[in-house]
């Protein structure tokens, strides 16, 4: 165990003399304020990482990448992008919002479907976390963060010429197979970009079953530039998974699930900017369709999910130092479920957005929003961030309201069926979740290689949604149920109050010799304390220490990486599939490289849980032992 720490160690603690990168330590972000500014300025806690520093790590899919990034808690329940919940400051896995260039992709049936990013990883610019509140711009979902993929087709700037060409293939134990290609072209005005990614595998043995998998995503995007000043840019993209989903839902032995989800996602935007005035026009329709079938025995539940969403936004610098933001997001939610039946619903967002640099140190950003849900009513949703700078520490707090609405699942689930003994039954009387957030923090850029960022926060959370053992007598509903059933009822529970500390760690460091090194690292601390008697299943299942970091380090020659991650959680059992939920774990990834042809092309040897440790992230969920494989990238230029 010494060693595993020592390793972790060395990922975040490396000194050395650089060239000046503090551009990379303090990134332009858009996520929190709408508007580009320094990460430092935002009076948010942001990460931002490159997707050039994603196709380096040892990864096969977004919620890998995720689950190693500092403050970000991924859940998987299997492997190369089978699913995972992403769980930010001690939420559940539906009060993180997920977003793709400005637009939602959150799923109307259920959040479990939150990290199926359905473009290819050569698409990806960067990944903007924003940890804390945020419902005051975005509305619903965004309580414990938001995660928001920026691509390079639609950020692709005029008047520029680059090609771009990236493959990387692989073959491992398992019959593991993984293809990752794409191509991005940019000529003046227009930009166009392509990619698939690919992963299948015949998977390590569960019980009385494999961990199997068959991923597969394929995007198209393009941009054009009208005029000096309007931009037209589209996205089309396929996402397909079909993986073994045994006991992802249930503790039963009779638990031999299979699911597959297939989706479609085309987003439009129009963007005008002339002078102190941008007007952004968004829109975009998701299809996902959900065949989940509990044993070879059982009728398989098929759900086909439609969200349709449009968005716009207005922009009016007064100045260089203020500026005005004002916008509408408008969802329409359908679901048609032989589980869940047939339902409707729209939500409607107003909110005004105020950025304002009172002096040269201090910025003060406030936003408020009117968020209303058919048949629930309206909320108001306010915000207010501020950021500080004293010499090379920049103070920051936030103060906000947020929101989440019940999905479908939360709402129907096992309503449709003729009849049901046991299992999780839905609530259509759920009320909204509410919140305040409370956050104080400070970044320290001590020189060019090194940012530290420390972040004490607050959250106090009432009418939490969760699941909750009911006994059949206290059931609102009994129509299709037995008096011996066995049942969690989807709750709002009384309230949660969620106390913690963040720190976040990121070195830079480049050399004339051609020598490189990357590392982040994250610390999160919580206490989380439910004023209910009765118990709850997603609030208790995050971890109460999280550690995680990544490294990358290369010459002209050769390059390591790897990703590393502890944790500390409530330890449970299921005695019925003799399942354990250990109160802590380390996991190791690992991959090094050998270049040849100047970079350009490289072959690789990679270990995922190098140590073969033995682990779940949510009861009855295996995840895979050691794992290895080989590959090659070709990255043209």
């Amino acid at each position: 165990m010494k060693a595993k720490f020592l390793i972790l160690a060395i990922v975040v603690c490396s000194i050395a003399k650089a060239q000046n990168i503090d551009s990379l330590l303090n990134p332009v972000t858009v996520t929190a304020t709408l508007q580009e500014l320094p990460a430092s300025k935002t009076g948010r806690n942001i990460t931002s990482i490159s997707g050039t520093y994603f196709s380096q790590l040892p990864i096969h899919s977004m919620d890998d990448l995720l689950k190693y990034l500092p403050g970000v808690e991924v859940q998987q329940r299997g492997p190369a992008g089978s699913q995972a919940d992403i769980v930010i400051r001690g939420g559940t896995f539906q009060q993180v919002l997920v977003l793709l260039d400005g637009l939602r992709l959150n799923d109307a049936n259920t959040g479990h479907f939150s990290a199926y990013i359905p473009i290819s990883p050569s698409e990806i610019e960067r990944v903007e976390i924003l940890k804390g509140a945020a419902s005051g711009i975005y509305g619903s979902e965004a309580v414990g963060g938001v995660i928001q993929v920026i691509t390079k087709t639609f950020t692709a700037k005029k008047n520029k010429e680059q090609q771009q060409v990236q493959v990387q293939a692989n073959a491992g134990q398992y019959g593991m197979l993984g293809l990752n290609a794409g191509a991005f072209y940019q000529k003046k005005q227009t930009t166009i970009a392509a990619g698939i990614l690919l992963n299948q595998a015949d998977g390590q043995q569960q019980r009385g079953t494999t961990g199997f998998y068959k991923n597969q995503t394929a995007s198209f995007s393009i941009s054009h530039y009208v005029n000096q000043n309007w931009r037209l840019a589209f996205r089309t993209s396929y996402d397909k998974r079909h993986f073994s989903a045994q006991n992802f839902y249930t503790s039963f032995k009779s638990d031999t699930a299979k699911e597959t989800i297939s989706g479609y996602w085309n987003q439009l935007s129009l963007s005008y900017q002339k002078k102190q005035d941008q007007i952004q026009l968004d829109a975009g329709y998701k299809q996902i369709t959900d065949l989940y079938a509990f044993n070879s025995g059982a009728t398989p539940n098929e759900n086909l999910s439609k969200l349709l969403q449009f968005a716009g936004r207005y922009q009016h610098s007064f100045s260089a130092k203020s500026q005005i933001i004002t916008g509408l997001q408008v969802q329409q939610k359908n679901i048609s479920s032989n589980d869940r039946g047939q339902h409707q619903l729209t939500q409607t967002g107003l909110f005004l957005l105020l950025n304002q640099q009172v002096t040269e140190q201090f910025l003060l950003s406030g936003s408020i929003r009117l968020d209303h849900t058919q048949n629930i009513g309206a909320e108001l949703v306010p915000q207010i961030n501020f950021s500080y700078k004293t010499g090379i520490i920049q103070w920051r707090g936030s103060l906000g309201k947020t929101i989440r609405q019940a999905d479908f699942t939360e709402r129907y689930n096992n309503y449709n069926k003729t009849l049901v003994t046991s299992g999780s039954i839905g609530n259509p009387d759920l009320k909204a979740e509410t919140s305040w957030s409370y956050e104080l923090g400070m970044d320290l850029i001590a020189n060019t290689h090194w940012r530290i960022s420390n972040t004490l926060f607050q959250r106090n959370q009432a009418g939490v949604i969760d699941w909750t053992p009911t006994p059949y007598n206290q059931m609102p509903r009994k129509t299709n149920l037995v008096s011996t059933g066995t049942y969690a009822l989807a709750s709002n529970v009384a309230s949660v109050n969620v106390i913690g500390w963040e720190t976040d760690l990121k070195y830079l460091n480049q050399w004339n010799n051609g020598k490189k090194m990357m590392a982040t690292a994250g610390l999160v601390w919580l206490d989380n304390k439910t004023f209910d008697a009765a118990p709850s299943f997603y609030l208790s299942s995050h971890a109460k220490l999280l550690i995680n970091s990544s490294l990358l380090y290369g010459t002209k020659y050769w390059q390591l990486s790897g990703n590393a991650v502890y944790k500390i959680r409530t330890a449970a059992n299921a005695t019925a599939i003799g399942a354990e939920l250990s109160e802590n774990y380390f996991l190791l990834n690992a991959k090094f490289q050998v270049f040849v042809l100047q970079q350009k092309l490289g072959c690789y040897l990679q270990a995922d849980n190098l140590f073969n440790t033995s682990y779940s992230d949510l009861l009855g969920a295996v995840m895979s032992g050691r794992w290895v494989s080989v590959g090659m990238q070709l990255n043209l230029k």
